[in-house]
């Protein structure tokens, strides 16, 4: 299917390979945002005026739109400004209840943003740090996590989807686990929404944070869906106007989730664009299928070249993570841009991983619905263009 007419950054010479980081926009979005401010930029949940009911309306209509995509009620459905503050707020909100010597169970696959906020807890409350076996491949699986657990174990908080290996974690089987149990589960799904591998009725999970921007949305918002019980359960974290019931001079009420941790003037343009967003991706089906069948493409053309390293096998969606021998990763995509190539090189907020795979940075593409096979070919003719030309020197 050709889409990319559908998104105005593609009139230019551009292969996008770096849709793990952050997507590109289609049109539909940028002009849902464009309209709101043009016709009716005010602020909501305040004024009685037209503009300010058309806002309302407009804003509560997304987060209807985003709860039918991962199949939740409206009322589980917390925005944020983006999946780092969506696990922070579990992490700050329910970690503020553990004790000493409970246990959370975390990986090395995890994202920075879903592994500080929890090292920050540890600390606090004396909590520990347990980390899942990862396998030889550098996956999660369910025998592993069954390993570390006891009864000692309060928190699951894992990534539904590695940003570096491309890997699945067998989340409901995990869950299933811990049912009956006093666990809770806080998934990072950053990398999964985006494929609409996030159904909140099949996962097993308490908490799943996931982001706008990587799911064809605009920065700057997020998600935090929780069953109700524990939203409800949770204490706001952040305080100020219109997240209160009452205020007096001593002492204040909040009100029911999700509107207690919405406080202050929220991201207005961007849940609408966010909405529309959803509303494009919801046609699409078999995005997973697609983009390993790319990715796979371009491992296997890769692993045919000397001189070039690629750490993940198999990957379950479309992350292809590798390194050309003796060359800097940095090196390596500033020589891909000069095709007009963009891909990611560092340590992808995963430092932990890298020192798992025993690299200090690697290079990543990521393929998303915008991306053919050509593509890949261009990906595969570059590095052994760039390959060739440091092997010079």
């Amino acid at each position: 299917m050709k889409l990319q007419a559908d998104f105005p950054i593609l009139n230019q010479p551009l292969i996008y390979l770096d849709s793990g980081a952050s997507s590109l926009k289609p049109a539909v979005v940028i002009d849902s945002m464009q309209e709101y401010y043009q016709e009716y930029g005010v602020n909501i949940h305040r004024g009685v005026y037209k503009m300010a009911y058309r806002a309302t309306e407009a804003f509560e209509h997304a987060r209807e739109v985003v709860a039918s995509f991962i199949h939740a009620p409206a009322k589980e459905v917390v925005f944020t400004r983006g999946t780092s503050a969506s696990l922070n707020l579990v992490a700050q909100s329910v970690g503020a209840t553990l004790q000493a010597g409970d246990e959370i169970i975390v990986s090395q696959l995890e994202h920075h943003s879903g592994l500080l906020p929890w090292q920050e807890v540890a600390k606090r409350t004396k909590a520990k740090l347990v980390f899942v076996p990862l396998t030889k491949e550098g996956r999660i699986t369910t025998e592993n996590v069954r390993s570390v657990l006891t009864d000692k174990t309060k928190i699951i908080a894992l990534t539904h989807g590695s940003n570096v290996m491309g890997y699945l974690t067998p989340i409901k089987d995990i869950a299933d686990l811990v049912q009956g149990k006093d666990v809770i589960i806080s998934l990072d799904a950053a990398q999964t929404a985006p494929m609409k591998l996030v159904d909140v009725t099949a996962l097993g999970c308490d908490f799943i944070s996931f982001g706008a921007h990587k799911m064809c949305g605009p920065s700057g918002v997020g998600v935090l869906w929780g069953k109700f019980d524990r939203l409800q359960a949770m204490a706001p974290v952040e305080f100020g106007g219109e997240m209160n019931d009452g205020v007096d001079l001593y002492d204040s009420t909040y009100k029911d989730a999700p509107y207690k941790f919405e406080t202050g003037t929220m991201p207005i343009a961007e849940v609408i664009g966010f909405a529309k967003a959803v509303e494009y991706l919801s046609p699409f089906d078999h995005i997973q299928e697609t983009e390993r069948t790319l990715v796979q493409s371009a491992i296997d053309q890769l692993n045919a070249l000397d001189g070039v390293s690629v750490y993940n096998t198999n990957p379950d969606y479309g992350i292809v993570t590798f390194n050309i021998d003796g060359l800097h990763p940095h090196d390596t995509a500033s020589y891909l841009d000069e095709y007009h190539i963009a891909v990611r090189a560092g340590h992808h907020c995963c430092q932990p991983l890298m020192k798992w795979l025993g690299v200090d940075a690697t290079v990543r593409a990521t393929f998303y619905i915008y991306n053919e096979e050509s593509d890949v070919t261009a990906l595969v003719d570059a590095v052994k263009a760039a390959r060739d030309f440091f092997g010079q020197f």
